[in-house]
């Protein structure tokens, strides 16, 4: 029969795991390192793997596969249970592209006794734009904060003037040698995002992130409030 079922690009899977453990029917599972969908029939098409997926390596497809199994499923999810294996899987990749969402409060500090220290106002993990998922809770009414990664290290401040109360995603378009403007369209557009701030350096190469965010805001037929920030090399905000 034909039916809507999930299709995995193992070119873009980078081995996390994350859809594995959101896959409660246990249709995906990870060989030699990458995730597979084991089975057609445990795969019910309502993906609840999407959103767990960092690297949007997860789509959905309408091809021929064998109808939903209900019964196997919950024979194979009890027999899971009774060996204690249900919901645990093997991350073969990296563990720290699990989805993280961190709520800040004025207090918080990881500062060690009588040293004084900023506390940091990064609100999820992850935060490179690589592994960021395309869908998550986290992007729910979220300012969004898009931002070169060297901003942090040559604006002292970027913590408290930019990241707090933002959703914080960063990336170098000239080592990561990649277009962002695709993703970036795909969350702005899929969750209610109600303002970007877009965190550049003066360096040219900078230029390909703010290109890349003013493109996904274009391509997402959405208008919500933007803005440009500029920061020298050696620390100040130019605009």
């Amino acid at each position: 029969m034909i039916r809507r079922i999930i299709q995995i690009n193992e070119e873009k899977c980078n081995g996390c795991g994350a859809c594995a453990s959101a896959c409660h029917e246990g249709a995906i599972g990870m060989v030699n390192g990458k995730a597979r969908l084991l089975r057609d029939d445990y795969c019910d098409g309502l993906g609840d793997c999407l959103p767990a997926c960092p690297t949007g390596a997860i789509t959905f497809v309408e091809r021929e596969a064998a109808a939903y199994d209900e019964k196997a499923v919950k024979e194979n999810m009890k027999k899971n249970a009774e060996t204690g294996a249900q919901n645990t899987v093997q991350h073969t990749g990296c563990p720290g592209s699990r989805m993280q969402r961190f709520e800040r409060t004025d207090h918080a500090s990881n500062a060690l006794p009588s040293v004084e220290h900023a506390a940091s106002q990064l609100g999820q993990w992850p935060c490179q734009i690589k592994l960021v998922p395309v869908n998550a809770p986290y992007f729910d009414g979220a300012k969004l904060l898009i931002a070169a990664d060297c901003t942090a290290f040559a604006y002292a401040n970027l913590h408290q003037e930019f990241m707090k109360g933002k959703i914080t995603l960063i990336g170098c378009p000239k080592l990561d040698s990649i277009d962002y403007s695709e993703k970036l369209t795909q969350i702005i557009k899929n969750n209610d995002i109600k303002s970007v701030t877009i965190v550049r350096m003066e360096v040219p190469c900078c230029g390909g992130l703010e290109a890349a965010a003013k493109t996904a805001l274009q391509n997402s037929g959405i208008f919500i409030p933007w803005q440009v920030v500029t920061i020298s090399i050696d620390g100040d905000i130019l605009d």
